[in-house]
């Protein structure tokens, strides 16, 4: 097939990328003048000029492709807060599904969230058939994704062969942006390390891609996937960090409510905090999700958190992150 790539320079869509090109697929990849591609500069692959948000660019790239998969998305926690999430998940997604509604039969992969599935307080495991409840506004891109889901659902009802998939906290390397990578960097470098309780499902970057792949050809249009390895609390995503650097440091647990109104204040007043205050509204809560859906219908298999952050952690020793 030949593959219409949105976000195909990011941390996951460089490995779709390498996927596709190794199965024998032509790709595309849209890409604008500013765009940093060295992630894929030696893969064969065709450059498409163009931004999800230029409905023109979108139609000229999609139309000379059988499918799409639409990956692009803010790559910065700090985009939490700006109008470039909404600009780009939800007015992205609206223009590539107006596309798709005129292509006959063009399949569209869209590359959600399970920050779009749900979360809890306390630890409970949410599948594809849960109700999104999330009500906290800070979560700006959990509701930007579960916005850009319904457009989606609508799109499918429409006659639009969408597939839906739903990545968790993903992990491995080329995180150069370290998105979550930047994570085990504060494990490893803070003492003690500060948690709080909250939860995610931790998934390789590598398997993530091996699922999208999948979910486009094998995948049913009108339905969800959830991508993701092993559900993990915070302490134990620090514990397993910090033992696998053979690091010794005391973790201590600070209450939700705290850490909450501290990054508030350290975002408005812009002082420095020993942590990412932007993932404070994910981590204080809990994302665990199933995903035997995707592994029995796709015929994928996700890594374990020892095995993913093991190999994270290995990369950002070979690029000088952390000490050798």
């Amino acid at each position: 097939m030949k593959v219409f790539v949105t976000g195909g320079n990011g941390f996951i869509g460089c490995h779709v990328v390498r996927i596709l090109v190794a199965s024998g697929h032509q790709v595309v990849c849209l890409l604008r003048s500013t765009s940093r591609t060295e992630r894929i500069d030696g893969l064969a692959f065709e450059r498409a000029a163009g931004d999800v948000r230029d409905l023109a660019s979108i139609r000229a790239g999609m139309s000379r492709c059988d499918c799409t998969i639409h990956l692009a998305a803010p790559s910065s926690w700090d985009n939490d807060e700006s109008l470039a999430l909404k600009q780009v998940i939800e007015g992205g997604i609206r223009n590539v599904l107006h596309v798709a509604s005129a292509l006959r039969g063009h399949r569209v992969v869209f590359v959600s969230s399970t920050a779009a599935i749900n979360a809890s307080d306390t630890p409970q495991l949410f599948d594809e058939r849960t109700a999104f409840a999330v009500r906290d506004p800070s979560l700006r891109y959990a509701h930007a994704k579960h916005h850009a889901e319904m457009q989606a659902s609508e799109a499918f009802r429409r006659g639009v062969p969408v597939i839906i998939v739903n990545p968790a906290e993903v992990y491995g390397p080329l995180d150069t942006s370290l998105v979550t990578a930047g994570n085990l960097i504060d494990f490893a470098k803070s003492n003690p390390v500060l948690v709080c309780r909250g939860g995610t499902g931790v998934v390789h970057v590598e398997d993530v891609a091996a699922g999208i792949v999948a979910a486009l050809e094998r995948g049913r249009p009108g339905e969800r996937y959830i991508l993701s390895g092993q559900n993990i609390s915070i302490r134990q995503l620090a514990a397993l960090c910090l033992e696998q650097l053979g690091r010794q440091a005391r973790i201590v647990t600070v209450p939700n409510g705290l850490v909450r109104v501290l990054s508030r204040i350290g975002v408005r007043l812009h002082l420095p905090l020993p942590y990412n205050p932007h993932v404070v509204p994910y981590a204080t809560r809990y994302w665990f999700v199933d995903s035997s859906k995707a592994e029995r219908e796709l015929a994928v298999t996700f890594r374990g958190a020892r095995e993913t952050i093991g190999s994270t952690l290995a990369w950002l020793r070979e690029t000088g992150h952390l000490d050798a």
